[in-house]
């Protein structure tokens, strides 16, 4: 099989679970609109209302349509099989983190934005699951996956979304110091044990449910 053919089945294959969880993830996204809104911080009223999701996802799809256009760039044959590998093994490995993440995270999954920050009613604290090694492991996955596309489709649409999806690590930030001040001492105690973007190696985690 030739590196042209070979690239193409992969970039069809990981279109798949890529478009996958990029539906689910919307999906999951607009039914936790119909959960008790808790705390709010920043512009959450507005930026993360029903309509305004709906016309940001539009526009975030078409945005991406009109940018699939290749970079200009055309790597050696033996950069393009590594740049195949790595960015498939990537964005798998990002995407696969992710879906845990929402798995674990379960009623407590809510719409995210860089305007505002929203906890629903009797939010709880998560420490399971991936949360357990990982604060942020879903903005984790994300990126890699993010930098994974890049790497294996090298598109404006994949270059865009990769500088983008670094913004997450201020929006981290911001969801920490919701957390601290809504769960204190228990959200201190987590925070302690738990890093928030590389797994604490060597140490006993403690693992709360």
């Amino acid at each position: 099989m030739s590196l042209d053919t070979a690239e193409q089945w992969i970039r069809i294959l990981g279109a798949i679970p890529g478009l996958a969880s990029l539906a689910y993830a919307i999906l999951a996204m607009f039914r936790s609109l119909r959960r008790p809104i808790g705390r709010e911080e920043g512009g959450a009223r507005i930026a993360l209302r029903a309509p305004v999701l709906i016309v940001a996802t539009l526009l975030f799809l078409l945005a991406g349509a009109l940018t699939w256009r290749p970079l200009p760039i055309e790597p050696p044959p033996w950069i393009r099989a590594l740049l195949l590998a790595v960015g498939a093994l990537s964005m798998l490995d990002g995407l696969a983190l992710y879906l845990w993440g929402m798995r674990a995270l379960g009623q407590m999954f809510g719409p995210s934005s860089g305007f505002g920050i929203r906890l629903h009613a009797q939010h709880h604290l998560v420490t399971a699951g991936p949360y357990a090694f990982l604060r942020h492991p879903m903005y984790l996955g994300v990126i890699s996956a993010a930098v994974g596309s890049l790497l294996l489709y090298r598109t404006w649409a994949t270059l865009a979304f990769a500088i983008m999806m670094f913004g997450t690590v201020v929006r981290a930030r911001r969801e920490e110091r919701v957390l601290a001040e809504e769960f204190g001492a228990e959200w201190e105690a987590y925070a302690h044990n738990v890093r928030p973007w590389l797994p604490r190696l060597g140490s006993k985690q403690k693992r709360g449910a």
